[in-house]
């Protein structure tokens, strides 16, 4: 290949930067394992800048899809395409970067020479030290590979999945066997990384997060998109607030006839209610009870949403797996 032919190649790639193709788009994509539908027909189009969430319980076809969004595994049906082209040319070209909970990393290298190692197969990379630099990983960067804790190894593969300076990042679970220090520091290098303009997909079980940094969300069940909307739209399927306060001797049956409520609890020296009317129940609380305290007031969480929006999936009537009330389905968000 002559000299020119590789500096036409090296603009072409900077060009297909400036195209007008969604980040992702699934159409139909489906996939078996013999008598397993692991992810059943989905449809799915992500635009370039957003942060997208992707929850589910364990087996609702969270890690198959984005194995077949990385090319990483051939669908059964339909199609996934990353820039409006193929995932493995998307890849090869350095535009996605990808951080999965089987990531292998050489276990003889150190963190810098694995890093080393991967920017030198893209052309438009960011430099070693500044990629680990947004991991976090400068201060292990002559650590090998092999003596690393779980949560610093995390941190180095996503040094090895930015280090391409990628226009998508695909994360698995990113920040398994973290703490919370380190969560924190990831979650602020990841917005640094989304002011640019960078479109994140990230798989996760810390609902927390998704609530906290997504700005959109979309929720699989059983192979299949159940909610797709922004954090508050998916928390709009269940409504009223939580009161939890402390309460010795009462039970908590006894306390749904307080109005407005619809269900009660005791957890741990608490008691949890949850209401359509927390103005109306707050007061008839304390006029029946006076003994109550350290009373608080919450609005449902995401924990309530997801916990509501699975079990309607999972349910005989739902058996279809089509969108919850409230939520579109299956494709971009409102």
């Amino acid at each position: 290949m002559t000299e020119a032919t590789l500096d036409r190649n090296d603009r072409n790639d900077r060009n297909d930067r400036n195209d007008t193709a969604p980040a992702i788009r699934l159409t139909g994509l489906t996939k078996k394992f013999g008598a397993l539908t692991a992810v059943n027909d989905v449809d799915l189009t992500i635009r370039r800048g957003e942060v997208v969430a992707l929850l589910g319980p364990n087996g609702a076809g969270k890690s198959t899809t984005i194995d077949l969004l990385l090319g990483l595994a051939l669908p059964t049906a339909g199609t996934a395409e990353l820039f409006g082209d193929d995932p493995r040319r998307a890849i090869v070209t350095g535009r996605v970067g990808a951080m999965l909970q089987g990531g292998a990393l050489l276990p003889t290298t150190t963190v810098r020479e694995s890093v080393a190692l991967i920017q030198s197969l893209h052309k438009h990379p960011l430099s070693v030290d500044e990629a680990m630099e947004r991991a976090g990983v400068t201060d292990i960067a002559k650590q090998k590979i092999a003596s690393l804790s779980g949560g610093q190894m995390q941190r180095a593969r996503f040094a090895v999945a930015v280090v391409s300076n990628p226009d998508l990042l695909v994360l698995d679970e990113p920040t398994a066997a973290m703490d919370v220090s380190a969560r924190h520091s990831f979650w602020e290098s990841m917005r640094e990384f989304t002011r640019q303009g960078k479109t994140v997909v990230f798989a996760t079980h810390y609902l927390d997060e998704a609530d906290a940094f997504a700005d959109r969300i979309v929720i699989m069940s059983a192979g299949r998109v159940i909610a797709d909307g922004t954090p508050s739209e998916v928390k709009s399927v269940v409504s009223g607030r939580t009161l939890s306060f402390r309460l010795e001797g009462a039970a908590p049956a006894a306390l749904t006839t307080l109005p407005g409520v619809t269900h009660s609890e005791r957890r741990g020296t608490h008691v949890v209610l949850t209401s359509e009317q927390s103005d109306a129940t707050l007061r008839a609380l304390l006029a029946e009870y006076p003994a109550a305290t350290d009373i608080e007031i919450v609005s449902r969480n995401m924990d309530d949403a997801f916990m509501a929006l699975t079990a309607e999936a999972s349910s005989p009537s739902r058996a279809s797996g089509t969108a919850a009330s409230g939520t579109q389905s299956q494709g971009t968000r409102k």
